[in-house]
């Protein structure tokens, strides 16, 4: 009887492990997952650097690693800033061959009287004229013209409301849930005319967040990055039937402009001003080994010369080079201390490791001593080369490094270097029933 009990348990178990392992070869069904709202503390070092705005942020562009916040997460106007939403759905559709950089289009009435109020930055299109899409995008970016980027608008979607609407799925997309989005230029929405966004408040305003409008610049720059060739230029003629419109960009931090500044290196992205929302503007700067992206909003302005939002950025530049280091972690670098893996029915008992990707950690110069730490110990077999097997995580002294993504640790995604077998069935078996 002990020995018919005992098969019987042997049998079971060896029923239970190929009904385990067929349930885990299948393909998943479940959809993938759309990004959730991260909550992120509201500042970060902010008693380091006493800015004069109301929200600012650094990160880097790759990881979002967070370097300096201060109200990251309120919500406030951020009028202009707005257009590099439109941008981006513009490259999307040009990508997706929806619309190519010579199709030209016709502005209609309502354009072309934003488009020559002189209230607004713009260049003046005319009834009748038909401009390409390039052209407008330069409008967009360098003369941050009104106009020009509703024009984009209707040449996406047909129009302003159904633009709009895109923005806001856009941005539920990216895991931005708390954005106020109206127009596609940024103006207040009476500004706009016939194309107001129904049933909105005619004073209502685009609302971001500093946090969510560092998300919208590191898409646009890791999707995009060759939008930097554009937001770079601080003089270009727009041309309309053989008049010119020199438009300079409104991004005074380029070189050849009144607050560029060598050593900063900035080349980008978009300004915004509005009565609401201050002065505002996102920026970027190239470092040898890294680009970061500054946001501040809500700066000083207290006429169309101040230049308080880009001493506000010169100022949060200057603080990330001199309180951190850029550390590079070239794809394949294996790291010390986490150099293997252990490796769990597997022909090999490890499998060496490394940076699945190049990337930038920016390493506190605080004397703290940088570790790096695997999320995971043991993986599975079997493991083929170039497959994620984890995850490093990073600490300066006891204290985690952090993303806007990742607000409970930055972590980058660990590859295997090599590949190993699973072992035979029995193997299995046996380190089942008595471990190994």
């Amino acid at each position: 009887m002990n020995l018919r009990r005992n098969l019987k348990t042997v049998v079971v178990s060896l029923l239970a492990i190929v009904t385990l392992s067929a349930c885990g070869t299948g393909p998943s069904s479940e959809p993938p997952a759309r990004p959730k709202s991260v909550q992120v503390r509201n500042n970060y070092q902010s008693e380091q650097l006493n800015l004069n705005v109301k929200s600012a942020i650094a990160i880097d562009s790759k990881t979002g690693q967070l370097l300096y916040g201060k109200n990251i997460n309120q919500v406030l106007p951020i009028a202009s800033m707005t257009k590099l939403v439109t941008t981006y759905l513009t490259l999307q559709a040009i990508k997706e061959q929806k619309l190519s950089w010579d199709t030209e289009v016709k502005p209609t009435k309502q354009i072309v009287k934003v488009a020559n109020n002189k209230q607004f930055s713009n260049v003046p299109l005319k009834m009748g004229h038909s401009y390409t899409i390039r052209q407008l995008y330069q409008a967009t970016l360098i003369e941050s013209a009104n106009g020009a980027a509703m024009l984009l608008a209707q040449a996406v979607s047909g129009s302003q409301v159904v633009f709009v609407r895109q923005m806001r799925q856009q941005l539920k997309k990216w895991g931005i849930n708390d954005a106020q989005i109206y127009t596609v230029c940024g103006l207040p929405n009476k500004s706009v005319g016939t194309d107001a966004y129904p049933g909105a408040d005619k004073d209502a305003e685009n609302e971001m967040s500093a946090k969510d409008m560092a998300i919208v610049g590191q898409h646009l720059l890791n999707d995009f990055p060759e939008i930097i060739e554009t937001t770079r230029i601080a003089h270009l003629n727009f041309t309309d039937q053989g008049s010119q419109t020199l438009m300079t960009n409104f991004n005074w931090m380029l070189k050849g402009l009144s607050q560029y500044q060598q050593d900063l290196k900035v080349d980008g992205l978009k300004t915004g001003t509005t009565d609401a929302a201050g002065a505002c503007f996102i920026g970027t700067a190239k470092d040898s080994d890294a680009r970061l992206i500054t946001v501040v909003v809500g700066a000083r302005h207290a006429n169309s010369l101040d230049p308080a939002r880009f001493e506000q950025t010169g100022r949060l530049l200057r603080y990330v080079y001199r309180n951190y280091q850029p550390i590079v972690f070239n794809q394949n670098e294996v790291i010390m201390g986490t150099s293997k893996i252990s490796v769990h029915n597997g022909a090999n008992k490890q499998v060496d490791i490394g940076m699945k990707q190049r990337r930038v950690i920016w390493g506190p110069k605080n004397g703290q001593k940088l570790t790096v730490n695997l999320t995971k110990d043991t993986i599975e077999a079997p493991v083929t080369k170039n497959q994620t097997v984890g995850s490093y995580s990073f600490k300066s002294g006891s204290t985690k490094l952090i993303s806007i993504q990742e607000p409970d640790g930055i972590k980058l995604p660990a590859k295997a270097l090599q590949s190993t077998k699973q072992v035979n069935f029995l193997l299995r078996f046996w380190h089942r029933l008595f471990g190994g």
